[in-house]
């Protein structure tokens, strides 16, 4: 295991951002954590790399535990953060050439060229970073962690408020940071996201993993089918049923329904039916 969280809590005055948050990342995985805003998935990420200090539990990060031997811990794995922490001011290879320096690359120059041009943004090289789009500047930051070759990277909302083509160009460089043997784990409220991309998602409320299993096997589970209901107020019923003989039994049940429809369950129907009973 590349990571081992176990148990982690963390309050802000009296809010439970994390109750007891555990979970563990294979090499090479890609695991998803899943929620509303304000679930603690952006909480957890900062426990996991040291920005904040949990109230208890504890981290340990390719077997080094984060606070006993934080400097071992902290060389295997980089954060992409959600907000935008370039300089603006500055180029993009400037960018790079700074986070090349803080972090001691061997070979910046080489590391910096083989980056570039690894992540297309060669003819973005000289550009400042302020003239760039929201889904250019994304590109560059994930590029950027990839300059110490990490072997575990922290994404909190890779995609967030990105337009849907940008959003699949950033899935694209997730896929292929994935291939190359790095874990990821991501923060997103996507469930298309993390649908596509997660090998393993755990699904957050209220600061706590209410399930965790891979994607198909989520919705397996809770329901293979959604029927879509609408009564005779136009109020409008989405109902999770684990096969079409449930279905039936149901609307036999029922006779106030107008229209209806039948559809295969997704992992948005999974995540909306943990926030409505959480």
């Amino acid at each position: 295991m590349i990571l081992v969280a176990e148990n982690l809590s963390k309050s802000y005055r009296r809010v439970q951002a994390a109750d007891n948050v555990s979970l563990r990342i294979d090499v090479g995985e890609v695991f998803g954590l899943l929620g509303p805003n304000g679930a603690g998935k952006t909480t957890v990420i900062k426990m996991i790399s040291t920005l904040t200090h949990p109230d208890s539990g504890s981290v340990v990060i390719k077997g080094f535990d984060i606070r006993a031997q934080a400097r071992q811990a902290r060389s295997a794995f980089a954060v992409v953060p959600q907000e935008n922490n370039l300089d603006g001011e500055l180029s993009v290879v400037d960018n790079l050439r700074v986070y090349a320096s803080l972090h001691r690359v061997a070979t910046p120059r080489a590391a910096i060229d083989r980056i570039i041009a690894e992540f297309g943004i060669a003819d973005k090289a000289r550009v400042p970073v302020e003239k760039l789009s929201g889904g250019q500047k994304r590109r560059v930051m994930i590029a950027r962690v990839m300059l110490t070759q990490p072997e575990l990277i922290l994404l909190d909302e890779p995609t967030l408020g990105l337009d849907p083509s940008f959003r699949r160009d950033i899935w694209n460089l997730i896929t292929r940071i994935r291939r190359q043997g790095t874990a990821i784990l991501l923060t997103t409220h996507y469930t298309d996201e993390a649908e596509s991309l997660c090998d393993r998602v755990a699904i957050m409320s209220k600061g706590r993993i209410i399930h965790e299993d891979t994607p198909q096997n989520l919705i397996t589970t809770a329901g293979s089918f959604v029927l879509e209901t609408t009564d005779s107020n136009g109020q409008r019923d989405f109902r999770l049923f684990t096969s079409q003989e449930e279905i039936n039994r149901s609307l036999i049940d029922r006779k106030d329904i107008e229209p209806y429809t039948v559809r295969a369950a997704k992992l948005e129907d999974i995540v909306a039916n943990v926030e409505h009973n959480h």
